[in-house]
């Protein structure tokens, strides 16, 4: 197990005023003041927040600039061609970008790079793919802050840019300060660079696109576009939860409000996915979407091609949308049984190749589809509780991709060993890369020297919110618990600890026992029931570690009893028509 410390969030206020004067109960007070929110104003705000608070598109540098661009060519006739990513923001972002542009009459097409074959965001072939066919604007999503060289061959060819995306911008050094390396493109549109003002950095490619259609609309005035807008908006929402944005600031409104207009989606291609997942869409969370229909919106791009998915979006019909979503479902219940293979495959590489003590984990498995380095890096990362990059071999090089731990800026430890890569881009907490084979190794050297990690930051820190017996724990405040949805990066669901728990009796529950419900005493003397979705054979190797041999067994047959400390979360849970609180056991010790 990665070691944990139990953190409690100690930041003050005076939450009886807060209670009283917006009918909500202390304690929800205080969690929200723990999302650094400080003043009554901010939680006015916060509670209140909808769509008229979004940020000014406009403010967005060159966001006016390409729009009129854009106009400029759909006004002559221009062929437009987008240009955007294999992954579900980029898939969203030129869905939205292409059926926009179509609205207002553009002579427009789109391409997603394969994966394989021509890799992450623009390179030389696409370029000269558009020269001949006749583009003469190239407009990207989700890509193209880190495509100088690329765009410079355009502009050779006579192919005008516009570059909309979300990515960290590329700098080098000079004297010790840093100097943005811009595209030289017509209009640059990401909130990343230096000179744009836009208020919140954190909005992922969709949501830019999003910004660049309500722009356009407002310059046309067309009544069709300001109407699609509220289905670009669902798509904005998945995009930015499917990114692992944080869910602050704008980007909670986004999400919430898209998930609100999902419940009732005219997309035959959302609805599909919807009903072959078997989703309840009037329950829909940021959970269904990070985790149920992005991964199918992923898989098509990641064993196949992602235009698989840009049909299943544009589908007209009922018909058509199923059979789509049917297959898309069915190419992701294959790699999660690849993913899961993968996984285990890298666990093995860091044993056997005394890894563990690394600070940086960089794992080279080579005959793994390189699709998945992603996934794989992100389960192995949470393992370990360290920076971790899987590496696999493509047709040329070695491609790979890292996720990263709070305390690690992965794109600033890659800029400064740049010269070993052909290529890399990224942000904090993730980065995509390809490098020679002779290179791997050397990689995993350099990265380790200068990683700049402590014993601490693989201390797995666990914020609780406030510390609560269960017996505090009421059907009112786990609704109240809901006014802060969506939960998700940036946002998390709440926690409440409490020591010293009483666990007299336990039952495996959900398919082959994976899960738990146990019975454990209040501190009023009252039993109430903790539902588990970890890991539940490790729960009971902690137990026997901690108790003796047998003992969880012992439990399960309510032949014992054991105390534990937990941390916990609150929910509601409706059984045949009546709403009930539930208590969900996170962490223990």
């Amino acid at each position: 197990m990665v070691r944990e410390k139990w953190v409690v969030s100690a930041k003050k206020a005076d939450f009886n005023e807060w209670a009283n004067k917006f009918g909500i109960s202390p304690v929800l007070a205080r969690i929200i003041r723990n999302r650094d929110f400080t003043t009554s104003e901010e939680l006015k705000a916060y509670l209140g927040w909808n769509l008229k608070d979004l940020h000014s598109p406009h403010l967005l540098k060159d966001m006016d600039k390409a729009a009129d661009i854009l106009l400029d060519s759909i006004k002559t006739r221009e062929k437009i061609r987008i240009i955007g990513d294999y992954d579900v923001d980029g898939i969203c972002s030129t869905y939205i970008f292409t059926k926009g542009l179509s609205i207002l009459g553009a002579d427009c097409d789109y391409v997603i790079p394969h994966r394989i074959h021509d890799g992450y965001g623009l390179n030389d072939s696409l370029i000269n793919d558009a020269k001949n066919d006749g583009v003469g604007l190239i407009a990207t999503c989700d890509n193209g802050i880190a495509a100088s060289r690329q765009i410079e061959l355009a502009n050779n060819l006579g192919i005008k840019v516009v570059v909309t995306d979300h990515h960290e911008v590329p700098y080098e050094e000079e004297n010790g300060k840093k100097r943005e390396l811009l595209p030289p493109a017509l209009a640059v549109v990401d909130p990343k660079q230096e000179q744009c003002e836009y208020p919140f950095k954190g909005i992922c490619g969709g949501v830019v696109v999003f910004k660049l259609m309500q722009v356009l609309c407002e310059k046309t005035k067309s009544e069709a576009l300001e109407s699609a807008l509220t289905e670009f908006l669902e798509f904005a929402a998945l995009s930015t939860v499917c990114d692992v944005m944080e869910l602050k600031d704008e980007n909670r409104i986004i999400v919430k409000e898209g998930l609100k207009r999902m419940k009732h989606s005219e997309n035959e291609g959302l609805k599909a996915l919807f009903s072959v997942n078997n989703l309840d869409t009037e329950n829909l969370s940021a959970y269904h979407l990070g985790f149920v229909i992005g991964p199918c919106l992923n898989a098509t791009g990641r064993l196949d091609s992602a235009d698989r998915s840009m049909e299943l979006l544009m589908s007209y019909t009922k018909v058509d949308a199923l059979s789509n979503a049917g297959e898309l479902k069915s190419l992701n219940d294959s790699r999660k049984n690849l993913t899961s293979m993968g996984t285990e495959k890298a666990v093995r590489f860091v044993e056997e190749n005394s890894l563990q003590n690394d600070d940086v984990l960089v794992i080279y498995l080579p005959d793994v589809h390189e699709s998945l380095a992603g996934i794989i890096a992100g389960r192995i990362k949470e393992m370990y509780n360290k920076p971790t990059f899987v590496l696999t071999k493509g047709e040329e090089c070695v491609k790979g991709s890292g996720r990263s731990i709070e305390t690690y800026d992965m794109y600033e430890a890659l800029n400064g060993v740049k010269e070993l890569f052909i290529k890399f881009g990224g942000h904090k907490m993730a980065a995509g890369l390809s490098l020679s084979e002779e290179n791997v190794e050397v990689l995993r050297q350099r990265l380790n020297e200068k990683s700049g990690l402590t014993e601490e930051d693989f201390c797995k820190k666990i914020l609780i919110d406030v510390p609560m017996p269960l017996c505090y724990g009421s059907l009112d405040l786990a609704k109240q618990l809901n006014l802060l949805e969506p939960f998700g990066t940036g946002n998390p669901k709440p926690l409440f600890a409490e020591k010293d728990v009483r666990f007299v009796a336990s039952k495996r529950i959900g398919k082959e026992g994976k899960y738990a419900r146990f019975t454990v005493v209040n501190s009023a003397g009252g039993k109430d029931t903790l539902m588990y979705f970890g890991d539940v054979d490790k729960f009971g190797e902690y137990v026997d570690s901690k108790y003796g041999n047998n003992t969880f067994e012992k439990l399960l047959k309510s032949e014992g009893e054991i105390i534990l400390s937990i941390v916990y979360q609150i929910s509601t849970n409706s059984f045949r028509g009546k709403e009930e609180k539930q208590f969900i056991l996170t962490n223990f010790s």
